[in-house]
């Protein structure tokens, strides 16, 4: 049996019972969360196998948020050992799981090495690496779909975007938007229904994509295809129609004994944030919330990891689960190392900023920590405990330090004046 079907007759496994303890809650509390659809535990049978040192994950009720980083290659960049790069520096940043969305070279290669080199969950989108074996998207089968997504599966991936929301009858919704389709994989497939003037095959043969995901107790992430990608368009008639699919879908797998994450927004205004969130736990009935962002303004390209971090901190406050990074480089180009590791700390601060906020002591913790070191000066354990200590330290060496203090307030720092006046009294 797989985790759902455990949790939902109550027998823990070895998977949950790490994530309990890691996370500091109640295993009982945990398999409950997971038996009712509001938690899952990402852990492929086949990468465990893989990987003797992976780590299992949970996502969704009662645990700290999470942070996705997205790697891949692409048709003007193809390198694995690139690739492997961004995974370590990934990893090494503090990335829960990461995705391999890559398009270009030897997809297949990349993605098993991937896979095989990562002690964390990795998640992948099928349908780029399908429609680029086919070559091209119009002359595709409904099994050419599948076949795309059985190789992903089978390679070992722990979870898989599956865009099965977007339907035939949501095209002419789309058609009133600023932006049309932003997401690859929702616009590919509503080109295929156009074309082929039929249903959407992941929606059509979605029963069969559960029964090859519950196999390997791979989790399914319901993808959001029509995603808002500019403010304009934002909690529209044709983003709203999909999560209603969505919800039914969340259902169809539940019964099957699949664990499911649904996807979400996307371009998002601050004051709509709050709403979003509560429209998916209602319609999706609790289930773990994943958003990419969500963007709050539409004008800063180079700055979107920072917008995003807005939106992000925000949603996983109202009750979102796992966060999306956006790097840099959103909206601009491919993602470099440098362009990976500025996307994961800026997404950790985000998730962190809202645990203390949601009330999780151990992130409350750390920061009394931080600043306990700094009430005292003690810049070695203020490194130690920062979010990023090489930047931290990199920048305190710039600014030729004197004595205990900083070069910003120097002989006027009022810590260090605190500091004595608190010696004063202690003595």
């Amino acid at each position: 049996m797989n985790q759902l079907e455990k949790a939902k007759k109550g027998e823990p496994t070895r998977e949950m019972q790490f994530v309990a303890n890691k996370e500091k809650v109640g295993l009982d509390s945990l398999i409950n969360n997971m038996a009712k659809g509001r938690t899952v535990v990402l852990a492929s049978e086949l990468h465990k196998k893989l990987k003797p040192n992976f780590k299992p994950l949970g996502i969704g009720r009662d645990l700290r948020i999470k942070v996705n980083s997205n790697i891949g290659s692409s048709p003007t960049k193809a390198s694995l050992n690139h690739e492997l790069e961004k995974l370590r520096v990934s990893i090494e940043n503090g990335a829960d799981t990461v995705m391999d969305l890559s398009t270009g070279g030897d997809i297949d290669k990349i993605r098993r090495e991937i896979i095989k080199n990562s002690s964390i969950p990795i998640g992948t989108v099928p349908i780029y690496q399908a429609v680029e074996d086919k070559g091209n998207l119009l002359d595709m089968t409904e099994k050419d779909f599948l076949d795309g997504i059985k190789k992903h599966i089978n390679d070992g991936t722990d979870f898989i975007t599956v865009h099965a929301g977007v339907k035939k009858e949501v095209i002419p919704l789309v058609k009133k938007r600023m932006m049309g389709v932003v997401s690859r994989g929702g616009a590919l497939l509503i080109k295929w229904m156009i074309h082929n003037n039929q249903e959407n095959p992941l929606y059509t043969n979605f029963g069969k994509i559960l029964k090859m995901a519950k196999k390997y107790d791979v989790t399914m992430s319901l993808g959001d295809g029509l995603r808002p990608g500019c403010l304009r368009d934002a909690t529209d008639d044709a983003q709203l129609h999909e999560l209603r699919v969505l919800g039914e879908l969340a259902d169809r797998a539940y019964e099957e004994d699949v664990q499911v994450i649904i996807e979400g927004p996307g371009h998002i205004p601050l004051d709509q944030i709050e709403k979003n969130i509560m429209l998916q736990k209602e319609i999706c009935k609790g289930r773990p919330f994943y958003v990419l962002g969500p963007i709050v303004t539409d004008i800063a390209p180079g700055y979107d990891h920072i917008t995003s971090a807005i939106g992000g901190t925000l949603a996983a406050y109202y009750g979102a689960d796992f966060l999306c990074y956006i790097t840099p480089k959103e909206h601009l180009g491919l993602p470099d190392i440098e362009d990976v590791r500025e996307g994961v700390i800026t997404a950790r601060i985000a998730a962190h900023s809202a645990d203390i906020a949601r009330g999780l002591k151990s992130a409350r913790d750390w920061d009394d920590k931080m600043s306990s070191a700094r009430a005292d000066l003690n810049w070695k354990e203020m490194f130690r405990l920062a979010i990023n200590p090489k930047r931290a330290k990199m920048f305190r060496e710039q600014c030729a330090p004197k004595d205990q203090t900083c070069s910003m307030c120097d002989k006027f720092c009022s810590v260090k004046i605190s500091k004595e006046l608190r010696k004063q009294n202690e003595s």
